[in-house]
């Protein structure tokens, strides 16, 4: 047999092991994450939409590592993108974007949409958003899409041991019972009525997900809503935090944790986590300096006052240290405030993260 013959069957065999390597997920690969929620989250999956709730032009993605938009509603990485790198793992790919197949598809999927909320109302001045039960559509679609790659019984699997990030709340505040004067919901419910009925709606979502498949899902409660320069600029005085909103987030936040507490009760497990993202932003929203930013009352990137008014965009002010600001936008955290964020996910106490963090979730997953 000549050399190149020899050289050739080696050649081919290399290529075999290859191919079957490629679609035979490894054994440790890194668990799969499926992300759902609102733009806190969006990885660009509003790229793909008719819609003004987009962050796909610059300034945004100004220090994310191409230095391009990306659709994520930060000057960077996004608390998923931190996340992923948590456990191990690439960022998921929004479910809207085309090069989500293949081998890929067993990274996971974010499903995020921002301007979305619990309701189905919440929002609709966007127009085209994926509202979170089309997002749950879309989770039963990619696990058909799975399977078909992989078979029925690994998918289940792949989902079961999947860790999930849901991050609703915030816009059915921001985006509908507040959004004018005299909304149709404040009509309808005072603030804590308002809240119960947010939290019954969200267990419904909570159940679905685990109906679905989910066994540890990550559950975000809102921010402090009324010290977001956006609040600052439009509803508060003086520089304090808007005490309608705060009082908002203060009744739902606790009402979410004791919700996923009867939740995982009736299932006998702990399926769901409560991440309390108020108090998280509580600490660097009233003590910036103590975490190295120069201002968590001012957004880098906005005009009028705490940059707080209108749209992040190439005409705005922007800040020429995004690290020092604790917001990037009216709304959204800096890349370094979710990182901060993140930390809290992954090592916090039972102040932040109840009943456990999620170092304390990847410790014990790994044993079974």
């Amino acid at each position: 047999m000549s050399g190149s013959r020899v050289g050739f069957n080696v050649f081919l065999v290399a290529a075999v092991v290859a191919v079957a390597a490629f679609f035979a997920p490894p054994a440790e690969a890194a668990r799969a994450f499926f992300v759902f929620g609102d733009s806190l989250v969006d990885n660009g999956n509003n790229n793909y939409l008719a819609t003004s709730a987009r962050a796909d032009s610059p300034p945004y993605g100004l220090d994310y590592p191409t230095h391009r938009p990306t659709g994520r509603f930060s000057n960077g990485f996004n608390i998923p993108d931190f996340i992923s790198q948590a456990i191990g793992s690439e960022s998921t790919l929004p479910y809207l974007d085309p090069e989500l197949n293949g081998q890929k598809l067993l990274v996971g999927a974010n499903f995020a949409s921002a301007g979305i909320g619990i309701l189905n109302d919440t929002g609709i001045q966007f127009i085209n958003i994926i509202r979170i039960s089309e997002q749950l559509q879309y989770f039963r679609q990619y696990q058909q899409r799975v399977s078909a790659l992989i078979g029925a019984q690994q998918t289940q699997n792949l989902v079961n041991k999947a860790l999930v990030l849901i991050t609703l709340g915030g816009n059915d505040f921001v985006n509908n019972y507040f959004l004018v004067p005299i909304s149709a919901r404040s009509l309808q419910y005072n603030i804590p009525n308002y809240c119960r009925y947010l939290i019954s709606e969200y267990r419904k979502i909570l159940t679905r997900l685990y109906d679905m498949g989910a066994r540890r899902v990550l559950v975000t409660g809102t921010g402090p809503l009324g010290c977001v320069p956006s609040e600052l600029a439009q509803r508060g005085r003086n520089g304090q935090c808007a005490p309608e909103l705060q009082r908002a987030s203060g009744i739902f936040n606790p009402l979410l944790i004791q919700m996923i507490q009867n939740l995982n009760q009736e299932l006998g497990s702990t399926v769901f986590v409560a991440v309390n993202a108020q108090q998280m932003q509580n600490d660097f929203i009233h003590n910036p300096q103590a975490y190295g930013f120069i201002t968590s009352k001012v957004a880098c990137c906005g005009q009028g006052p705490y940059n707080g008014i209108g749209l992040c965009t190439p005409m705005s002010n922007i800040c020429p240290n995004r690290d020092e600001y604790a917001f990037w936008d009216a709304f959204h955290p800096s890349e370094r405030a979710n990182s901060i964020i993140v930390r809290s996910i992954l090592t916090g106490t039972d102040k932040y993260m109840v009943p456990m963090n999620l170092s304390t979730i990847m410790a014990m997953d790994s044993d079974e």
